[in-house]
């Protein structure tokens, strides 16, 4: 039985339309994301990624790991004149953040380590004391670098859009709907987010009626 099959046996019978959207996308596939720098490196790529489209985000982020050989460092970021981080196309509030987070680490303000000791809310409040990582990229950092299995990132586009694809509503719901709505789905929102991104792929709102066709 694959990782995820539990998460999905119990969404499908919370909720009759992520049972359809379940069935249409197959078993989930999420799996730890592998970056080069552990978990320093994840972040720096997150900081990279913020705000961008997916293609720009990936060239900017190629650059800046280049600069240290694929293996960005905390020790080596701190090192690197803020005008040289620019180089790569990273703006000056990104350059900003991915040096506060270098020094954060060097002083030990900020543990890259323990994860597993801390909780989902307690990773979020470690993270978020570095200049630019929100919640956002907290979240994202516990979905794709540790896996945690319930986290329900309600100011993500994409699971707002999906949800709404899914259920077939004619817009997305709000952040703040959006995290009563998902409440059926603990202990295993991650997965139902997973399956709200894949959501997004499907085939675009009618056209006539301007409404997203109920999976």
């Amino acid at each position: 039985m694959d990782r995820w099959a539990e998460a999905c046996e119990a969404l499908s019978a919370a909720d009759p339309a992520m049972a359809r959207a379940i069935a249409r996308v197959g078993p989930c596939t999420l799996v730890r994301r592998r970056v080069a720098g552990g978990s320093f490196g994840a972040l720096a790529r997150a900081v990279c990624y913020q705000q961008l489209a997916g293609a720009a985000a990936a060239a900017i982020h190629g650059r800046f790991a280049a600069l240290y050989g694929g293996r960005p460092t905390a020790e080596a970021v701190a090192a690197t004149p803020p005008e040289v981080l620019r180089t790569v196309g990273l703006s000056a509030a990104k350059v900003a953040s991915i040096r506060d987070l270098a020094a954060r680490v060097q002083d030990n303000s900020v543990r890259l380590e323990g994860w597993s000791r801390l909780s989902d809310d307690a990773v979020i409040e470690r993270l978020t004391t570095v200049r630019g990582i929100g919640p956002w990229t907290a979240q994202m950092f516990l979905i794709f670098q540790l896996n945690r299995p319930d986290v329900w990132p309600t100011g993500d586009l994409g699971v707002r859009a999906g949800y709404g694809r899914i259920h077939g509503l004619a817009k997305p719901p709000t952040p703040k709907e959006l995290a009563e709505l998902g409440q059926p789905y603990r202990p295993f929102r991650t997965v139902a987010a997973w399956y709200c991104w894949r959501a997004v792929d499907a085939p675009p709102p009618d056209v006539a009626t301007g409404a997203a066709p109920a999976w």
